[in-house]
């Protein structure tokens, strides 16, 4: 009889739960039928295409027999350029396209690499509570010490600042922030941003700000680049994922000096071999769209927003009107005692999914999240069914 194998998996995976989407998917996807689809308004997948001139530039480039080899590990310089180009053209900020900018495959690998680069076994990373979970797992996978800093709703979502200076920073040596952030939709202003700069200067850690929904239900786009004293201590990632509808060609970039960028790359080249130039050649063309191409984008957004604040005044939540980004972020009634419970009471009971607030940290447990990523047609029809839900329930 033979012996039974066991293969120990690494002790670094053994406090990191695989991604909250990756398996309440599969789970949705189960419920799907042909007589009640599933309405997913739970992840941010931008449904609309990007602009006609992105797509055939991928297709100009793909037919011809020269495009499908290895690419450089930063990027063709025409798409450095081009990021350089928006970058001053959006947010002013001036970048040296040649030493200062690193095409990446998505801004999510960035979050990686960047850890890798920069956090040692125990240093501490300050990871925003709520906030995108990807920052405590890469943290974690790395051997880092995650110290969450609290964004309070009585602040309208702002960083407690206060706290943060009376706390030890001594042993932190990346700060994570998201402007315009996810889930709650606040958006930074310069002053806002000076001060998280200047005590990134003054206990001398790194700041990333993570940056792919400044183009979204936003009037005044900004970058921490832009910040006085930033570039000593900043990095900045950006995607084309939200902003130009290309969440499935996974092109983003991270900006910031050479130094920086550099000990980036270092990761970087070791874990891929180039983008495929096709995509290379479409980002050239997305990153020329412009403000009318985002002002036609953003009256849908705008649409679908008044839609998902319906649905969520049908669910009785509590809803701040000054939110920006790809989301709407509602307070659950205190009438529900278990948010978790109750998200998939409304999923297995209607097939309307929505994202529950505690994925996102502590901060996040009273509340739920919207994506504006479904049509104003489905959102009615969401609309529709959880009016139906809720009346049996009363009756």
């Amino acid at each position: 009889m033979p012996h039974t194998i066991t293969i120990k998996t690494a002790d670094r995976i053994a406090n990191v739960e695989e991604y909250y989407f990756s398996k309440k998917l599969a789970e949705v996807r189960g419920l799907d039928s042909a007589d009640l689809r599933v309405i997913n308004l739970g992840i941010g997948s931008p449904d609309l295409a990007p602009s006609a001139s992105t797509i055939e530039a991928l297709h100009r480039t793909a037919i011809l027999p020269s495009s499908h080899g290895y690419q450089s590990y930063k990027g063709i310089p025409a798409l450095r350029e081009a990021i350089r180009d928006f970058c001053q053209r959006t947010y002013n900020v001036g970048l040296n396209a040649e030493t200062e900018i690193l095409p990446l495959m998505g801004s999510k690998e960035g979050i990686m690499h960047i850890a890798m680069a920069f956090v040692n076994e125990g240093d501490e990373v300050l990871i925003p509570d709520p906030g995108y979970p990807t920052y405590s797992s890469v943290a974690k996978l790395v051997g880092g010490r995650i110290r969450s800093y609290a964004m309070r709703e009585d602040l309208n979502w702002g960083v407690d600042l206060d706290a943060l200076r009376a706390s030890d920073l001594s042993k932190i040596k990346v700060m994570w922030v998201n402007y315009p952030h996810m889930p709650t939709g606040r958006v930074a202003s310069a002053a806002e941003l000076k001060e998280l700069v200047d005590l990134a200067r003054k206990h001398q850690f790194l700041i990333v700000n993570d940056n792919p929904y400044s183009l979204i239900l936003n009037d005044s786009p900004l970058s921490i680049l832009s910040i006085e004293g930033a570039s000593d201590v900043a990095l900045e990632l950006n995607s084309l994922s939200k902003s130009h509808n290309m969440a499935g060609w996974r092109i983003g970039w991270v900006a910031g000096k050479k130094e920086f960028v550099d000990a980036v790359l270092k990761v970087k080249s070791n874990m891929d071999s180039g983008m495929f130039l096709g995509l290379q050649q479409a980002a050239v063309e997305a990153l020329k769209s412009d403000q009318e191409w985002f002002r036609q984008q953003n009256e849908v957004y705008v649409r679908r927003r008044q839609s998902a604040a319906r649905i969520l005044a049908l669910l009785d939540c509590q809803v701040n009107p000054r939110q920006s980004g790809l989301f709407l972020w509602g307070r659950v009634p205190d009438s529900v005692t278990n948010v978790e419970k109750w998200i998939d009471e409304i999923l297995y009971g209607t097939r309307v999914f929505l994202t529950p607030g505690f994925i996102f940290g502590e901060n996040g447990k009273r509340y739920v999240r919207i994506s504006l990523c479904a049509t104003e047609a489905k959102m009615e029809e969401a609309a529709l069914r959880l009016t139906k839900f809720l009346s049996q329930r009363k009756a």
